[in-house]
């Protein structure tokens, strides 16, 4: 059986909702990621969700005791979030949100619904983790194939910050050193197609999470 809620918090202010499960487990959902994922007909159809960024959660209403109706400020308000597809969403949270930057990338738009026109000019790049990363983000390395706003370091770390969701100030640039092809980097550093990008911490101790 699906874990079941024990606690919802709502952070309006960094745009966060917090659920724990009876399992122990504990999400930290952006309100654009619940957006995106809403399972109202509409959106589960396939239509590409486009310019949720800054958007934000307005209420939240009880559906008996299986489900959570999610209102937010851009005017939805027919999701029915069941415990099953939020208990999902956490679990595969990272994939998920991978898969949307894709569907975004590959129809040329930005996470701000504008077209970007350079739906040619992506990057394919290694990146490594090392020291405490590696544990913290569930890998040693990964492959990504960018969005064409990444063209060097910094850009790197700002969207790899985004789609590590609540774990991206692990990757904040004043947190972190830099490697491009094992030498190291400034963050102007340009960025060439199937570079190895190495990403490694000033600190041996990991930082503790931002304050919601």
């Amino acid at each position: 059986m699906t874990p079941t809620p024990e606690a919802i918090n709502l952070h309006q202010k960094s745009h966060i909702l917090g659920i724990k499960f009876s399992d122990g487990k504990e999400f930290h959902f952006p309100c654009e990621y619940l957006r995106i994922f809403s399972p109202a007909a509409e959106v589960k159809e396939g239509q590409l969700e486009t310019g949720k960024e800054s958007v934000n959660i307005d209420t939240i209403e009880p559906q008996g005791s299986y489900a959570i109706r999610i209102s937010f400020d851009d005017g939805h308000d027919t999701g029915i979030y069941s415990w099953e597809w939020l208990y999902e969403l956490g679990e595969n949270q990272e994939i998920k949100w991978q898969e949307y930057l894709d569907r975004l990338a590959a129809a040329g738009y930005n996470r701000e619904g504008e077209r970007t026109g350079q739906e040619k000019q992506s990057l394919t790049v290694k990146v490594m983790y090392f020291s405490y990363l590696a544990n913290m983000l569930g890998r040693e390395s990964e492959e990504f194939k960018t969005p064409p706003s990444v063209t060097d370091v910094q850009s790197l770390l700002i969207w790899l910050a985004k789609i590590k969701l609540d774990r991206g100030y692990l990757l904040a640039d004043d947190r972190v050193r830099y490697t491009i092809n094992r030498q190291f980097a400034e963050p102007f550093s340009k960025l060439e197609p199937g570079d190895e990008v190495g990403i490694i911490p000033n600190s041996p101790n990991p930082p503790s999470p931002p304050k919601k």
